[in-house]
């Protein structure tokens, strides 16, 4: 779809188009743009938000499309296409809609007043192992979330999984229409979002909307309400429960729960006891059970389930506690859910409780409901936090001990957190009270090494890589050796979000495990061995044929099959790569192999880098143009070019071709010697102080006795070794650490798990944070201390050390 055909499919007009282009990547967030020759931005005028107060910044970063709903000088804006809407929201549920009627894919629609997310992630990781799944990112359930969410369908998908969410009448057809569901989910009715709507039923009404078109819809048949209003909609309905009317009948027994479904009768076994859980958990499994699963494995799938971290997290908390982390909304039908998971627990209870918002009750009516639901409860205190329940604290008065405040702010500043000691605590609240600093304030700290990676720094760098890219070039990522220690997982889902056009790695077994992932992005393969064949064929993974023997044996192979290959040609790098002289061979086999396509044909410059190497690249260059024109011409094949690496997107424009391979400058670094500071480094390594010790002088440190004391010192224990990565080549004083903004060397030899520095002179206490690389001690200077690059350094951080992912802004 390009962008002059909008009239043909929105309300509005094209009142500027300077270049026809395509639309492939819809944006609605002006921190979430990624640079891409298709991306549309619609500036919607919110209450809060008016998205055209960011054309000027965006349009400086490089977008060139817009779809607009107020005036706008767009004179200023010479280089921009230009579509006036009459809502810009309008447009884009409208843009999806007709996307989604291209793709024939059987879709969940799921909704409902709680469990939508945890069963989409839930139903993603039971069915992914036999389906391409597409779902909502995160919670991306609204009005302009769906549409983002269904725009992500492509040709490649085999089943979409999406959820919908309401706040108030009429919204619901807009999503069904986007959706289009073909099997539906009911997961229950509760008061979440009720002020949108004059009573229950109206929401429920509004609600079954989105399965209007569903040949199969499934819910519990024990929710009276939902029974009777799928029973009288004439719905084609799948419902499970204890009711004697559904069509799966489970009951509990000692050890798990019997379901009878089809004259069929088998036990299942649940890796969880609470009710939320088991609930979520039997819609997944009655969907399983429509497409035709078998009881066994249903059963493995389900007792493999991870926990999906947006809702009732069980965390280790301070002084011997338990937190449960409920932070992600608050209405009483969740309430009463999370007060029976707290019930579970064997310690004295404690519950910290915001206000609710949106119940559609009266303040004292609500406050009332809330007091009936802990009075069920053994509650041993009570903190609520929110005018609402301040105002009316008469109503708790049952609960032995019992405190109120205004505001979360009010409670951290006020409370005495040593008098919680063994006890469960739940902590639930409305976004708007932002709980999460009660729960980081109640978890205990893990001390330990981590890595932490920071995704919207791989954005920012994504983008400046691409704003140095002509029109129309694509972008292969490189994820090859843990995605640079950084995660190939987390790492390639967030690439695939944002569409780079291609992956590539450095072995079969990498590639296998991203489409296990669901990644579905191409994937090229540099190194594959022939034990590999079987497996890159039957995970549509694309080996790279860098010599003869390789592309004889893999066609051998293959036999009649169909397979996509890349062809590497020396060219000057002296590595892996077709020689000139090979290219006789190769041709006469691809000639004789018309079910192999030949994906693209690549080389590696030798000196990108540095400006000394400059005519060798083009020597190189020259001789890479000339051996492809002969492939190509001969094999009547127009194959993707590539030869740049990071170093040369930086450097070498003239030598873009079809397609760039972005490698170590996606995580911040710049491989040039140049070093424009315009990339942010997206990776920290950091650990902590485990002691610190007052050494005397002469007195040595460590084995082998090779930190020795001069002086009178101090020095800490960090807990990290050459086992997490940090090489014994940083002994003696050849590495440097970051704490508390002060550079400390190391002192004595790197340890297994840990390493001693001197601390001599710098406030340092145990349980500090300490830097490895990250801001302040860049990676490449870490990497020269020791004569090395930093692509060691990076790709050198072992497995063992735990990734955590930050996201704020993506």
């Amino acid at each position: 779809m390009n962008f002059s055909e909008l009239e043909n499919i929105a309300t509005g007009k094209v009142i500027q188009l300077v270049t026809d282009s395509p639309i492939t990547n819809l944006i609605i967030d002006s921190r979430k743009v990624v640079l891409h020759e298709g991306a549309v931005f619609f500036a919607i005028a919110g209450p809060r938000n008016n998205g055209h107060d960011y054309i000027g910044d965006l349009y400086a970063l490089g977008i060139r499309q817009f779809i607009i709903e107020n005036n706008l000088d767009i004179q200023k804006f010479p280089d921009a296409n230009f579509f006036r809407a009459e809502s810009s929201a309008d447009a884009l549920q409208t843009l999806a809609t007709h996307h989604r009627m291209d793709y024939a894919i059987p879709v969940v629609g799921i909704t409902g007043s709680n469990g939508k997310t945890i069963i989409k992630e839930w139903l993603f990781q039971l069915l992914s192992a036999d389906y391409r799944i597409v779902k909502n990112p995160a919670s991306y359930n609204s009005q302009v979330g769906v549409p983002l969410s269904v725009w992500a369908i492509g040709s490649q998908h085999e089943l979409g999984i999406f959820e919908a969410g309401i706040s108030q009448p009429g919204e619901m057809d807009k999503l069904e229409n986007i959706i289009k569901p073909t099997i539906g989910i009911f997961t229950n009715m509760g008061t979440a979002h009720a002020v949108g709507f004059v009573h229950l039923q109206q929401k429920l009404s509004e609600k079954l909307k989105l399965f209007t078109g569903v040949k199969t819809l499934i819910y519990c048949a024990d929710h009276h309400l939902i029974d009777q209003a799928v029973l009288q909609n004439n719905i084609p309905k799948l419902s499970w429960g204890k009711n004697s009317n559904a069509d799966i009948q489970i009951q509990a027994n000692e050890s798990g729960y019997i379901f009878s479904f089809q004259k069929k009768h088998f036990e299942l076994v649940l890796p969880f006891q609470d009710v939320a859980s088991v609930e979520n958990a039997f819609h997944c499994i009655a969907l399983m059970l429509h497409l035709g699963y078998h009881s066994d494995v249903i059963q493995n799938r389900i007792s493999a389930l991870k926990s999906v971290a947006m809702r009732m997290e069980l965390k280790e908390g301070i002084n011997q506690c338990q937190v449960i982390d409920d932070t992600y909304n608050n209405d009483l039908a969740g309430l009463q859910i999370s007060l029976d998971f707290l019930a579970s627990l064997q310690k004295k209870k404690i519950i910290i409780l915001s206000d609710i918002l949106q119940s559609g009750m009266t303040d004292e009516a609500l406050s009332k409901a809330i007091a009936d639901l802990l009075a069920k409860k053994p509650i041993h205190e009570f903190i609520a936090i929110g005018p609402v329940l301040k105002t009316h604290q008469r109503y708790f008065s049952f609960v032995p001990h019992s405190s109120f405040y205004l505001s979360t702010e009010e409670f951290l500043n006020r409370f005495d957190f040593t008098s919680l000691f063994n006890k469960s605590i739940l902590v639930k609240g409305a976004r708007v009270f932002q709980f999460e600093k009660i729960v980081h304030r109640l978890q205990r700290k893990v001390h330990g090494t981590v890595m932490v990676i920071d995704m919207g720094k791989l954005v920012h760098n994504l983008n400046y890589f691409k704003s140095k890219l002509k029109p129309g070039v694509k972008v292969m990522a490189m994820v090859k050796a843990f995605a640079y220690g950084s995660g190939s997982e987390e790492v390639a889902n967030l690439l695939q979000y944002h569409r780079v056009d291609y992956l590539g790695v450095a072995y079969a077994d990498e590639g296998v495990e991203l489409r296990k992932k669901n990644i579905a992005l191409p994937v090229m393969v540099m190194n594959p061995t022939e034990e590999g064949f079987a497996l890159m064929l039957l995970h549509h993974l694309e080996p790279v044929m860098y010599n003869l023997k390789t592309l004889r044996a893999f066609v051998n192979f293959l036999g009649q099959r169909r397979a996509s290959i890349h062809l590497e040609v020396e060219t000057g790098l002296h590595r892996l790569g077709l020689e000139e002289n090979d290219l006789d061979e190769v041709i006469n086999i691809l000639k004789n192999k018309p079910d192999i396509q030949v994906r693209s044909i690549f080389s590696h410059l030798a000196g990108s880098d540095e400006k000394i190497h400059d005519r060798f690249s083009q020597e190189q260059f020259d001789r890479y143009q000339k051996l492809v024109q002969r492939l190509s011409d001969e094999l009547h094949i127009k194959p993707l070019r590539h030869m740049l690496n990071s170093a040369g997107i930086l450097r070498l424009p003239d030598f873009q071709l079809d397609m760039v391979r972005l490698g170590i400058g996606l995580y911040g670094v710049d491989p040039t010697e140049e070093n424009s500071n315009k990339l942010e480094m997206a990776a920290t390594l950091k650990t902590v102080v485990s002691q610190i010790k007052k050494i005397k002088p002469g007195e040595t440190i460590g084995y082998g006795r090779r930190g020795v004391a001069a002086n009178e010192m101090a020095i800490a224990t960090i807990a990290i070794g050459y086992a997490d990565g940090f090489s014994r080549s940083f002994s003696n004083g050849k590495g440097v650490v970051l704490i508390n903004g002060k550079k400390a060397p190391v002192i004595g030899n790197v340890n297994m798990d840990m390493t001693m520095i001197d601390v001599t002179g710098i406030n340092a206490s145990e349980g500090d944070e300490v830097i490895i690389f990250g801001e302040g001690l860049p990676v490449k200077e870490v990497a020269s201390n020791i004569g090395t690059i930093a692509y060691e350094v990076l790709t050198s951080t072992s497995e063992r050390v735990k990734r955590v992912f930050v996201s704020e802004g993506i």
